[in-house]
């Protein structure tokens, strides 16, 4: 089973047909997409995904402003939402979905907001919250969380303390940060500031201990991206396809 996580930036825009056609060749089973908007080219993008198999969606869209960020899950098996209690309360930005494969996980889709929003910290405590109360079975959350370790996540200093110890306290509490347990000290980014193109590694999945020994493989691929200069030309942040095996 594959599942993808990507920042698409902005609804996708005229990209959209583009970012599906990369989607396709990557072949997921479950597509976590932030920035998924109410806009024609995002909904031209969901559709495309329908034509390619991923027939079941739940997206968090508001209707009634066309440049707000949502989120959209598809997958090839259906899906259900789920909700809980301690949850974040940015109901665009937070997606709990079942999904109903032939070995059943939840999914936790997420987009965090920026620091300067002074609604990232509450968000961190909510998703951490959950995770510390989970009792739903084999989960990975996932997405952008504008949060990283300091030193090895950045090539300028810009986490914090409290950014890095939401993701130490997650691993305290059994949920392993897919790429990290894999490669404990890679350097990989995936989002690159637009003035300094200093990188950061902001998108992440966390695995709960009943789906860790699942965990095949997490990488960071720049879709569509033929050389370094070119890596942002489909997005400005690079995907994490996560592999899990099937037995």
């Amino acid at each position: 089973m594959r599942v993808v996580a990507w920042n698409i930036r902005a609804g996708g825009g005229v990209r959209a047909a583009g970012i599906a056609r990369q989607l396709a060749r990557w072949q997921p089973d479950v597509v976590a997409l932030s920035e998924f908007r109410a806009t024609p080219p995002s909904a031209r993008l969901a559709a495309r995904l329908v034509a390619g198999g991923l027939t079941h969606q739940l997206a968090t869209c508001d209707p009634r402003s066309t440049r707000r960020n949502a989120l959209l899950v598809a997958s090839r098996w259906p899906l259900r939402r789920l909700r809980l209690s301690a949850a974040p309360a940015e109901r665009c930005r937070w997606l709990l979905v079942a999904v109903d494969a032939p070995r059943p996980l939840v999914v936790g889709a997420m987009h965090v907001p920026n620091r300067v929003s002074g609604r990232k910290y509450p968000f961190l405590d909510a998703v951490l919250g959950c995770a510390r109360r989970w009792r739903l079975g084999p989960a990975l959350l996932i997405g952008d969380t504008n949060s990283g370790r300091r030193g090895l996540d950045e090539e300028v200093p810009v986490f914090s303390a409290r950014e890095e110890g939401w993701i130490d306290a997650l691993a305290g509490c059994g949920w392993a940060d897919a790429f990290r347990h894999l490669r404990a000290e890679a350097r990989a980014y995936t989002w690159y500031s637009p003035n300094g193109r200093n990188g950061f590694r902001i998108d992440q999945a966390f695995v709960n201990a009943p789906l860790l020994a699942r965990l095949k493989d997490a990488a960071y691929v720049w879709g569509g991206a033929a050389s370094r200069a070119r890596r942002d030309r489909l997005s400005d942040h690079a995907a994490l396809l996560v592999d899990l095996a099937e037995v």
